[in-house]
């Protein structure tokens, strides 16, 4: 059997169990459900290789939404094409999810001895960090002592800096960046 015949069963199948499952048939709508979850998660499989973890998430939460929007598939189209756009939706939202964090957080190295290694030099530890954040401008560091060390939020950041909301991103972004440096040695 090739792909397009495959394709056309699993359409087929997975087409005539809601449309039982619409019709009020709870058994045919687990079937759906559980034929619906396994074609998920390869189709997941095949696009989330680097990130494994995060498709059975991604199947879940197709699974939820296609649940929860079923009352809108329209019975002249094709089923896998409405899943597959909920599916990829559910996809986009991780990774759009994924970038903003990845962007705005650059991890510390492991080796790298920015912190005390025991809890009697916490005293020069605080200290340490002082002279790291007097190194820069005053209201970048005012937004990121808010941010990452009060647990303000940006909008409170930007009203005590007199900055822009976006302005203060940034800057404590590239604070962050600065710091990471000066740790490492670099200029």
């Amino acid at each position: 059997m090739d792909w397009k015949e495959r394709a056309a069963a699993t359409e087929d199948r997975l087409r005539g169990l809601l449309l039982q499952a619409l019709a009020g048939d709870a058994a045919a709508y687990r079937l759906f459900l559980e034929a619906l979850g396994m074609h998920l998660r390869a189709y997941y499989r095949r696009r989330m290789s680097q990130w494994p973890d995060d498709v059975e998430d991604l199947v879940q939460e197709a699974l939820l939404a296609v649940h929860n929007n079923r009352h809108t598939y329209k019975l002249e189209q094709p089923l896998t094409a409405w899943v597959h756009t909920i599916a990829r939706y559910k996809l986009v939202d991780l990774l759009r999810s994924r970038s903003r964090h990845e962007a705005l957080h650059d991890p510390l190295e492991e080796d790298l001895q920015v912190f005390a290694a025991s809890h009697e030099d916490a005293a020069d530890a605080h200290r340490d960090l002082e002279q790291l954040l007097r190194s820069l401008p005053e209201r970048h560091r005012r937004a990121l002592v808010m941010m990452k060390l009060e647990g303000a939020s940006v909008a409170d950041a930007a009203l005590a800096t007199g900055m822009s909301q976006s302005a203060v991103k940034v800057g404590v972004h590239r604070s962050l960046k600065a710091l990471v440096a000066k740790v490492k040695g670099q200029p």
